[in-house]
């Protein structure tokens, strides 16, 4: 298990809503395990957008507050998959399960070119929730054209259940106890009015529930219908997602420390359809069971309970930096020296010397100040070109208080080097903070 904290100065006291903001994330299946803590597998919008084919990776984030979110970082990447697509991408919605002291990870990739007709539901195995995962193939039998999204229902009695669909078709049946094969034939899922794809089942007070998107154009909502059974026949009960701005929606329901949330996305954070943020809020019901509508928030809500800190942290000050292609230290009215000049194309400050102790995770949070609506950095570490990580505005680039995270894999030593290079807007750096998994 991670024992993975946050830095103590940096612990939030409120939420916000995008509640990951750092990278774009998509498609979040929500689940709490054993160790007390909340996981949101989340698939990854690559920056900057050409489509959903692009989409090349798998992020986890865990919780004890639904506030605070540890980057777990990436546990899959489609080149990881031998059975896959030649050219890589389309690692979409995923999900996760556990039984038999193992996790699960089932996410949908095409085998071959022709990726619409060639889906099959993959599956990749850890002893771990957050890290540790290997590729074991796909699921005999399931898959074909728009076949995606799958979900995994283990029930109270043990016995686990796979969803998925799309192009207005959905089916389910019951895994076997080896978890990567199908006992006997999948079904079709009837009773669901306008289904599109997204599903996902979930059970409270003795009744199942299985949600979806459904067809509105240009902008889905969530749907739902309950059965005494997992497998249905399902019985419609109605909308209780509006649109949230997003062409797609994607959610997935988890109960927390007596709440239930429903985790979904939008675009507020990019205004495009194709770079999604997840967001929380809470999922409440009626007396019968029904499901109120969900009031999208932008503040999100408290911690729900204590933030796990880490005093293993090791500060990097822009000082310490060394700056090209524009970018430069400078000293402004702050006590601190900061780099400035990375709004430049090419501009970069790289820390030298990093120090990854014994090797492994690190997640690297990166001090900055805006005045932009949305300022961005290239992270390189050792060569290896990451992601582009969102720094929204601060109100300042005098004071870098801003916290922007990305959680990456470091070499044993102190032979590890970090490059952030400008060109997507005026930002300040005062450095970077350091902490790692010493897994």
């Amino acid at each position: 298990m991670s024992t993975q904290g946050i830095p103590k100065a940096f612990v939030k006291h409120a939420g916000q809503n995008p509640a990951i903001t750092s990278i774009y994330t998509a498609d979040p299946s929500a689940h709490v395990w054993d160790d007390g803590r909340i996981y949101i597998y989340a698939s990854h919008d690559v920056d900057p957008p050409r489509g959903c084919d692009l989409m090349d990776a798998y992020h986890v984030f865990s919780s004890d507050d639904l506030v605070n979110w540890v980057d777990e970082g990436e546990i899959l990447h489609s080149r990881d998959v031998k059975w896959g697509r030649p050219e890589g991408g389309f690692m979409w919605a995923p999900d996760c399960a556990y039984k038999n002291g193992m996790y699960y990870f089932y996410y949908p990739h095409p085998s071959g070119s022709d990726w619409n007709d060639t889906w099959k539901i993959g599956v990749a195995t850890s002893d771990k929730p957050a890290s540790g995962f290997t590729d074991q193939g796909y699921i005999e039998g399931l898959g074909g054209f728009a076949m995606i999204d799958p979900c995994v229902f283990v029930d109270e009695d043990d016995r686990a259940y796979m969803y998925y669909g799309g192009g207005s078709k959905c089916q389910g049946g019951e895994l076997n106890e080896d978890m990567v094969s199908i006992k006997g034939t999948m079904l079709d899922m009837t009773g669901l009015e306008d289904f599109h794809e997204a599903a996902w089942a979930f059970k409270r007070n003795g009744l199942y529930y299985l949600t979806y998107a459904d067809n509105l154009e240009g902008n889905n909502r969530m749907r739902y219908a309950t059965s005494d059974h997992p497998l249905g026949p399902w019985t419609y009960r109605g909308i209780f997602l509006e649109p949230t701005g997003c062409s797609t929606t994607h959610g997935s329901v988890a109960e927390y420390k007596g709440q239930w949330y429903l985790f979904y996305h939008n675009q507020d954070i990019s205004g495009h359809g194709n770079l999604r943020s997840v967001c929380i809020d809470k999922l409440n019901f009626n007396e019968d069971g029904t499901i109120q509508t969900v009031v999208q928030t932008k503040e999100g809500f408290k911690p729900v309970g204590e933030t796990p800190v880490s005093e293993a942290s090791v500060s990097y000050p822009a000082a310490d930096g060394f700056t090209g292609g524009g970018a430069a230290i400078v000293q402004t009215t702050a006590a601190e020296p900061v780099v400035r000049g990375l709004e430049a194309k090419g501009a970069y400050c790289e820390f030298r010397q990093i120090d990854g102790g014994s090797g492994g995770r690190a997640t690297i949070y990166i001090h900055y100040g805006t005045t932009e609506a949305l300022a961005k950095v290239s992270l390189d570490v050792n060569g290896h070109d990451y992601s582009l990580i969102n720094a929204p505005s601060t109100g300042s680039a005098e004071l870098c208080q801003g916290i922007a995270y990305f959680t990456v894999r470091l070499k044993p030593g102190s032979d590890n080097t970090v490059k952030l290079t400008g060109g997507h807007g005026d930002i300040a750096v005062s450095g970077l903070t350091l902490s790692l998994f010493n897994e």
